[in-house]
This record gives C-alpha cells, sequence and structure tokens, in this order.
C-alpha cells in the first residue's frame, strides 16, 4: 500500500514542479516578481469559483408510481407515544370493593389490610362519616375551581386554622392533594442557584420537588448525620457563594422508602452551626409520633419554631385527602401566591376539609389510639423478627413497618420480583394484603427494595399474629425455591 500512495504522489509532485519552474513562474509584472505559488493559487481560485457557479445537483422531478408509494407506506413505522414499558415495572394493583379499612373487601373476599396508611383507624369512623354527610349537604361535592379565584370555602379556612393550633404555628395551607403538597412547596421557595442538602432516601414526591426547583442538589447518605455534617461542611467551605444563597436541608419525618425516623435534634444542630434551614415532610409521623400525635418534633422536644417549612399529607393518619404546610405567617402567605399546586389546582373538596378537622378533634379526645398504634407496631416487629431469610429495618416505632431480604440477590429488580412473589401469595393464600416498595424510572433513591405493612391502631392481635406467620410461612418457601436460581 505504501508503494501505490508513493506513486499516486510523485506525479503530483512532478505536477508542482512544472508549475514552478515555468516560464510564467519567473515573469515580472509591473516590476514585482510573480512566484510559483501565485500560479497555483490562481488556478485553485479559479477551480473555485468555477464550483461555485455550478447549479446543485437535484434529482429528476418525477411522480411516484402506485407501487413506489405502496413501498414507502409497507416500510413506515411511526414513532411511538410512549417509551416501551419495561417488564420490572409492569404492575396490576389489587382493586378494593369495599372501604379501606383494617379489613377490606379484595376479588370477593375478606382480607386482613396492611397496605393503607391508615395509623389511627379513622377509615369509616362514625364522627367522621357524619362530618362528611353535613358538609355534602352544606357545600356540595367542591367548587372546581382555585382557592385564590372562587375556590375558598370557610371550612378551608377552619381547617388551616385547626391544623395550625394543633402544631402550635403560627399558620397553616391546604393542598388539594397530599402528594403535590412537597413538590409544589420546594420550587415555591427553592429556586436556581439555591443549595439544597437533602437525604437520599427521600421518597418520588420529594424528589420531583427538588428537580422543579433548578437548584442544585448535593445528597448525604441515607439517616447518616455524619454524612450530613460533611456534606455541609463541604459546601460551605468550598462554595464562595453559599454564604449568599438560600440553603436548605430536605429530610422526612418517617421515611416511607425505610421506615427510619430522622434524628431532628441532631438536625437542628447542624442547622444552626452551618446556617441552612430546615425543610421536613411530617406524612408519615404527624398523629403518629409524640404522646399527642404532634409528629417529630413533640417526639424529640424540639420547639416547633426551629423547623422553618413543615409539609405533610391527611391521607395517613387522618383518614382524609390533601395535605397542608405550615409555619410562619410569611411562609405560608408566600405559598398562595408562588406555590403551583396551591394556585392552579382546583380546591380540596370541603367534606374532605371538614373530616380532617373531625379527625383531629378524635384524635384529641382518645389519645390512647397512639398507644394502641404502638402496642400494634411492637407485636409487629416481634412477630417478624423471627423471620430468617427476611430483617425488619424500620425504626421500632415506626407505623411504616419496613421488612427487606436478609440476602439480596445483587440485582433490585430481581429482589423486586422475588419480595412481589411474597405478596402475591399472601393475598392469594392467607387473605393477607401487604405491598411492596416501588420505584418509577425517574425514582433515584438507591435504597434496597422491601415489604412494607402499614400498621392500624384498629388492627386486632389476631390479624397481626395472622400477618406473621403468613409472612413467614410464604418468604420461606419462596426464598428456598428461588435460592438456587441466584
Amino acid at each position: 500500500m505504501a508503494f501505490a500512495v508513493v506513486g499516486m504522489m510523485k506525479p503530483a509532485l512532478d505536477w508542482a514542479t512544472v508549475a514552478l519552474n515555468a516560464p510564467l513562474a519567473r515573469a515580472v509584472v509591473f516590476g514585482v516578481p510573480i512566484g510559483g505559488h501565485y500560479v497555483v493559487e490562481a488556478l485553485l481560485l479559479v477551480v473555485i469559483v468555477f464550483l461555485l457557479l455550478q447549479k446543485s445537483y437535484k434529482p429528476p422531478k418525477r411522480p411516484l408510481t402506485e407501487k413506489e408509494i405502496d413501498e414507502l407506506c409497507e416500510e413506515w413505522v411511526p414513532e411511538s407515544l410512549i417509551p416501551p414499558t419495561a417488564e420490572e415495572v409492569k404492575f396490576e394493583s389489587s382493586v378494593l370493593e369495599s372501604a379501606a379499612g383494617p379489613h377490606t373487601i379484595v376479588n370477593g373476599k375478606d382480607v386482613v389490610n396492611f397496605a393503607s396508611a391508615n395509623y389511627l383507624g379513622l377509615v369509616g369512623h362514625e364522627k367522621l362519616m357524619e362530618s362528611c354527610t353535613a358538609a355534602l349537604e352544606k357545600y356540595g361535592v367542591g367548587s372546581c375551581g382555585p382557592r385564590g379565584f372562587y375556590g375558598t370555602i370557610d371550612v378551608h379556612l377552619d381547617c388551616e386554622a385547626r391544623v395550625a393550633k394543633f402544631l402550635g404555628t403560627p399558620d397553616s395551607i391546604l393542598y388539594s392533594y397530599g402528594i403535590s403538597t412537597m413538590f409544589s412547596a420546594i420550587p415555591a421557595f427553592c429556586k436556581k442557584g439555591d443549595v439544597i442538602v437533602a437525604d437520599a432516601g427521600v421518597h418520588w414526591a420529594i424528589q420531583n420537588g427538588l428537580h422543579l426547583s433548578r437548584s442544585t442538589i448535593v445528597y448525604f447518605k441515607h439517616n447518616d448525620m455524619e454524612s450530613l455534617e460533611r456534606t455541609l461542611e463541604k459546601i460551605t467551605r468550598e462554595n464562595k457563594r453559599a454564604s449568599k444563597v438560600r440553603r436548605y436541608i430536605v429530610v422526612e419525618a418517617v421515611y416511607q422508602n425505610s421506615g427510619q425516623i430522622a434524628p431532628l435534634d441532631v438536625i437542628i444542630k447542624l442547622k444552626e452551626k452551618y446556617r441552612f434551614r430546615v425543610m421536613l415532610d411530617e406524612s408519615n409521623s404527624f398523629g403518629v409520633l409524640g404522646n399527642s400525635g404532634r409528629g417529630l418534633t413533640e417526639h424529640h422536644g424540639v420547639p416547633v419554631e426551629k423547623i422553618d417549612i413543615i409539609t405533610a399529607s391527611m391521607g395517613h393518619a387522618l383518614a382524609t385527602d390533601g395535605g397542608f404546610c405550615t409555619g410562619s405567617v410569611r411562609v405560608v402567605d408566600h405559598q398562595r401566591l408562588s406555590s403551583s399546586g396551591y394556585v392552579f389546582s382546583a380546591s380540596l373538596p370541603p367534606y374532605l376539609a371538614s373530616a380532617a378537622i373531625t379527625a383531629i378533634d378524635v384524635l384529641e379526645e382518645n389519645p390512647h389510639l397512639i398507644t394502641t398504634l404502638r402496642k400494634n407496631i411492637a407485636l409487629l416487629c416481634k412477630g417478624l423478627s423471627t423471620i430468617p431469610c427476611l430483617s425488619v429495618v424500620s425504626n421500632p416505632l415506626s407505623p411504616l413497618v419496613y421488612v427487606k431480604l436478609s440476602r439480596s440477590t445483587g440485582s433490585f429488580q430481581r429482589d423486586s420480583h422475588l419480595l412481589e412473589t411474597i405478596v402475591n401469595h399472601m393475598l392469594k393464600e392467607d387473605c393477607v394484603l401487604v405491598t411492596t416498595s416501588r420505584r418509577s424510572t425517574l425514582d433515584k433513591c438507591t435504597l434496597p427494595a422491601g415489604i412494607r405493612l402499614y400498621v392500624s391502631a384498629a388492627h386486632t392481635e389476631s390479624d397481626i399474629l395472622k400477618a406473621s406467620e403468613s409472612l413467614k410461612r410464604v418468604s420461606k418457601l419462596v426464598v428456598e425455591n428461588s435460592t438456587d436460581s441466584w
């Protein structure tokens, strides 16, 4: 090949030599000697001008034949409207045929329900039903409009005042949907250029809020306060603009993806040391933690005013729907103008706001509900602790009991499939309804897959023992049969 290249270059060099040694190359025009390179450049310029003046090539215009049109139509494949769904994310949920109380009807069978976050057992409570009925008769099902236009009803204001009074905060704001509370509140306060330090185990709604804020997001290890302090120190030390931008710590009181409880007392010390604000989601702790159910602040003995922003869903302990954000008057007023979930969503149906007020009243009148719930949690954790192939990773006080495989298969998808098999067998064979942890394709949580059991104060001892025995028997059978394929 080298000989061929040399053979091609030799004629070119000979041509250049002839051009440079041509008589014209040694001519003198108006006293200016013309070198050989001028000749070459002039020739190149002529070639370029010639090419520029040429018409671009166009294929001959002729109509397509019927045969060509049919062939093109057969070969054309339209772009899919949605991306293909992977097998591991396909899911068919159980369909309830009655209220989601401690017992419910699924596929015509009465099952013990550990899949609903009915922590205080208020689903179907007589006082809540009476409250909803009265509100329906007075207001109907809703205003069908946002709060800022014509959607504010007096019961909304009463509910906001009741939540603020119960938690000891100056003011509160209601949202129409529990999951939208956090991912509307975060972008309302956090903007591009701000710094947010978030726990790596926060649930999807918080992750979505972090994404929508367009802030600089830094994650620390799940519920690891040493990792949090290192992260705060690094941001403060290395970022020269850190002292001039808004800085936040975002955590959950009871983590939905692990059942762990955040050490709020330590977080407050770090907040004050490094001068950050704290945003706390109390969806799984409101009405549960603390002697009177006022949440994580009461549980750790931290003054509620030390938390800048508190959010929570009312679809758990209060057995209604919607969510709230509570804090100072300025924090609440700011959201009424800048929070998308409040400004653009239809207001919460008034009967749900009325039910929330009644639920708080019932909680204050019956503090034994919290005591009963804790007894049920302890009984369930005790029963699950004897299962060799599973381990309880949630906090002993968490109403969300989280169980994961003692030995992982090495893949989140395989772990999820194995746990889903256990859940399906429990429902089909023992009539016990539980649920697995699920992640969307956008979920960035790296915590292991697990089974969630939502404990209720309305569960009886026999319900809990049945769930424990069912999970113990089914998990042993499924895991032993699947070990050979790992």
